[in-house]
C-alpha cells in the first residue's frame, strides 16, 4: 500500500505540475471559466487516485510485491484483457477530453490532454503490475492503450464525432466457484476479474455513415460486434490441481465473437439536461439485445444477450 500511495502522489504532484504549465500555454483570460479549469483538475487527479485505490484493493493487494520487472502476457485470457485496457484508454481519453471542452479549452488542446491522460493513467495501471510478482509491466498492454487512445483521437480528428464507440457488457458465471481466489468472491469482484463474463464491443453508428442521403432513419440505432471467451480459469492454460492437490474440472477454452444491434444513447435528446446527461452516461454499456454467437462449436442465438 506504501508504494501504491507513493504512486498516486506522484500522480497528484506530475498532475498538478502539468496543469500549471497547461494554463500557461493555454493563456486563459481572467474570467469565471478558470474554476472549472481546477475542477477538472482536481477530477482528474481524484478520479485516478481512488480508482487506482480500489484496483489495489480488489486485485493487487493478496499478492506480494517486487522490484519492477516485465513480462509477456500475450494471449492471456484469450486476449480479452488486451481489449478491455483499449477499452479504458479510450473512455478515459473521452472523459479527460469533455472535461477540458466544458473548462472553455479549444478543441486541439482538449483533445491533446485526453489522449495524454489516457495514456498516463493506464501507464499507473501498468507500473503496478510492474511491482507486483503475480505479473508484470506488460508491452502487450501498452499497445492496447495506445489503440484504444487512436481510436478516440482518430475519429475526432477525422470526422468531428465517435461514430465507432466501444461498450462493455458483462453477466456472471458458474467460474468464480471453481477458482475464487482468481475469479473474484463477489460480484463487484467479479466484473474485473472474471474474463469469462465481460464482453466488449465496436458500436457503430449507422446514420453518422449515411449522412444526408436518409434523414428518417434513427439516429440511434447502431450494429456491433463483440468480443469474449469462455471456460478460463487460468492466464496462458487452465491449472489442472488446487492449492490441495484436487482435480479442477476440465474445461473448454474458446473465443466467442457475437454481432447484435445496440442503441446509441448518448444519441437520444430529451427535454430534460439530467435525462440527457444520464443517457450520456451511461453509453459506454451495450444494451441489451438479441445476439448472434459464433465460436468453434458453430452459431448460437441468444434472445437476450448482456
Amino acid at each position: 500500500m506504501k508504494k501504491v500511495l507513493l504512486l498516486l502522489i506522484s500522480c497528484a504532484f506530475i498532475t498538478g505540475v502539468f496543469a500549471q504549465r497547461t494554463k500557461r500555454f493555454l493563456q486563459f483570460p481572467d474570467s469565471l471559466k478558470k474554476p472549472r479549469v481546477t475542477i477538472a483538475s482536481v477530477g482528474a487527479v481524484a478520479i485516478t487516485g481512488t480508482s487506482l485505490i480500489m484496483l489495489n484493493e480488489l486485485w493487487y493487494k493478496n499478492y506480494p510485491r517486487t522490484n519492477f520487472q516485465t513480462f509477456n502476457d500475450w494471449g492471456e485470457w484469450e486476449g480479452v484483457d488486451k481489449v478491455g485496457h483499449g477499452y479504458s484508454s479510450y473512455y478515459v481519453g473521452v472523459i479527460g477530453y469533455n472535461s477540458m471542452k466544458w473548462s472553455g479549452i479549444k478543441k486541439p488542446k482538449a483533445l491533446a490532454f485526453g489522449a495524454t491522460w489516457g495514456l498516463v493513467y493506464l501507464t499507473g495501471m501498468e507500473i503496478l503490475d510492474g511491482h507486483s510478482a503475480q505479473w508484470g509491466f506488460s508491452w502487450g498492454d501498452m499497445m492496447a492503450n495506445t489503440l484504444g487512445t487512436g481510436l478516440f483521437l482518430g475519429q475526432e480528428m477525422a470526422w468531428n464525432e465517435q461514430r465507432i464507440v466501444p461498450k462493455f457488457s458483462w453477466h456472471s458465471t458458474e467460474f468464480p466457484a471453481i477458482r475464487s481466489e482468481i475469479m473474484g468472491e463477489s460480484w463487484h469482484q467479479q466484473i474485473i476479474k472474471d474474463y469469462n463474463g465481460q464482453t466488449y464491443w465496436i458500436s457503430a453508428n449507422v446514420s453518422s455513415f449515411l449522412g444526408n442521403k436518409t434523414r428518417k432513419f434513427p439516429k440511434w440505432i447502431s450494429v456491433s460486434l463483440g468480443y469474449g471467451a469462455n471456460g478460463m480459469i487460468g492466464g496462458h492454460e487452465n491449472p489442472t490441481f488446487d492449492k490441495e492437490g484436487n482435480l479442477y474440472p476440465v474445461l473448454d477454452r474458446y473465443s466467442q465473437y457475437y454481432f447484435s444491434l445496440d442503441i446509441d444513447l448518448h444519441r437520444i435528446e430529451t427535454q430534460s439536461k439530467l435525462m440527457n446527461a444520464v443517457l450520456t452516461g451511461l453509453s459506454f454499456l451495450k444494451f441489451p439485445f438479441p445476439a448472434i454467437e459464433y465460436n468453434k462449436n458453430g452459431f448460437q442465438f441468444h434472445p437476450i444477450y448482456f
